[in-house]
């Protein structure tokens, strides 16, 4: 029995062994090899169709995804992030206020004009005294300096030279040129080539034709354009020749020159459309119109990019320094400050500036303003200090684009006054005109 069972285990054995192999034949490759095809996973086969392809290109982009949110964000990137959202949202902002045709919320003409603190910014012609908008300045200047060659063209074609010719540094150049042949005439009276300017001259084209009033300038002077023949040649060129009646004046030819000489452009001045109100609450407040701002859509898409360029040095620490001069160029966005200053007895004294003029202009208005302009006094900052440096711009001193000030009295010298028994601060300090027509805030 027990041999039966021994001989069926033996069997079972042989059958569970695998398949047989001769005894010459190595079998170490064959078991490697099936153990490689037994554990070898089967590779998929490369999408045949559209449909394959796509399903693919999607799941590769659900792992990229996810790997991006497994991704820890640095610092620069959520700076990054979140100056790239500030950007977007402020583009969409002034498309929208492109769109509409002004800054501010959308409203009617009439009730934006009514609420306005001043209704615009207006120049004052020095040549006729007209009341002018930025977009009639020129044309009118023009005009004034064109109708002033009746009256004194050697004055008019000064002008026209030094306001009409926007590149300075050619002015410079071209004015003094024209005081060197002056000069020549007055210190050699007695010879003739002075007297005389060859159109075709190059430096005469290149420095003195291409101005415009040069020309006017010197035929006021008296010069008169003539042919004259050529030396030696038989040719003619044309000239400017000086008068003989001039030279019998030189000292005339001589102011002229210095005249040209130290001129300067003719520019309408700002009207500072001085206004006084009656004591109120909203004094502070400020709804400024469009003139003030220093913004075009072209400024504007210019300012997007350096604030783009900017993400670099925004993902750095910044200095106070820094934070300052940045601070600095925000506040070159405006051309213009309304400044309002409340008097001891509570009016309110307005006037229109530029944004870099310096304190001076405000301390001479506030000045010409009163009745004892002789007495010292100080102005005070929204924040409670003394502004005291005059030689500092309004946009320097954080006063743009609008600001509500404080007049006082010099304390020593007012000691000094009412010690005196005088009573320089009863009644209003402003002048009585100021007070005729006194207005109500919007």
């Amino acid at each position: 029995m027990k041999k039966f069972f021994q001989g069926m285990k033996a069997d079972m054995k042989f059958k569970t062994a695998g398949p047989g192999h001769k005894l010459t034949e190595d079998t170490r490759d064959k078991v490697s090899n099936e153990k490689l095809t037994s554990e070898t996973p089967k590779l998929r086969s490369a999408p045949k169709d559209g449909a394959q392809v796509a399903a693919a290109a999607a799941a590769m982009a659900r792992m990229e995804q996810n790997q991006a949110k497994c991704k820890p964000l640095t610092s620069y990137d959520v700076i990054k992030a979140q100056v790239k959202k500030e950007l977007e949202a402020e583009a969409a902002v002034h498309e929208s206020e492109a769109s509409v045709g002004h800054k501010g919320p959308v409203m009617s003409a009439e009730k934006h004009h009514a609420n306005l603190s001043v209704s615009g910014i207006y120049f004052k012609c020095p040549l006729t005294g007209a009341t002018l908008t930025k977009e009639q300045r020129e044309a009118h200047l023009r005009e004034a300096i064109l109708l002033h060659f009746s009256k004194d063209p050697v004055t008019a074609s000064i002008m026209q030279i030094h306001t009409f010719n926007r590149d300075r540094e050619k002015v410079k150049i071209g004015t003094e040129t024209i005081a060197k042949y002056l000069e020549n005439i007055c210190n050699h009276p007695d010879d003739v080539k002075y007297q005389k300017i060859k159109l075709s001259n190059r430096i005469f084209q290149e420095r003195v034709s291409c101005l415009e009033g040069a020309k006017e300038f010197l035929q006021a002077i008296g010069f008169e354009e003539k042919t004259l023949p050529l030396s030696e040649q038989e040719t003619t060129e044309d000239f400017y020749m000086l008068k003989e009646e001039v030279l019998a004046n030189l000292d005339q030819l001589n102011q002229h020159k210095e005249r040209l000489l130290n001129a300067e452009a003719v520019k309408a001045k700002l009207d500072r459309q001085p206004c006084v109100f009656l004591p109120s609450a909203q004094a502070s407040q400020f709804e400024l119109p469009d003139d003030f701002y220093n913004l075009t859509i072209d400024e504007i898409k210019r300012e997007q990019k350096q604030k783009t360029e900017a993400v670099e040095r925004n993902a750095m620490l910044r200095t106070k320094a820094m934070r300052e001069k940045e601070q600095q160029r925000e506040m070159q966005k405006y051309n213009y400050t309304l400044l309002r200053i409340r008097l001891p007895d509570g009016l309110i004294l307005q006037g229109t500036f530029y944004a870099r003029e310096r304190m001076s202009a405000l301390f001479d208005f506030v000045r010409k303003s009163l009745q004892n302009d002789w007495l010292p006094f100080e102005m005070l900052a929204p924040g409670g200090h003394t502004l005291d440096d005059e030689t500092l711009a309004f946009n320097e001193c954080g006063l743009v684009p609008a600001a509500l000030l404080t007049f006082q009295w010099d304390p020593a010298v007012m000691a000094d006054v009412e010690a005196a028994g005088t009573q320089a601060g009863a009644g209003s300090i402003l002048k009585p005109e100021l007070l005729a027509d006194i207005q109500t805030l919007p």
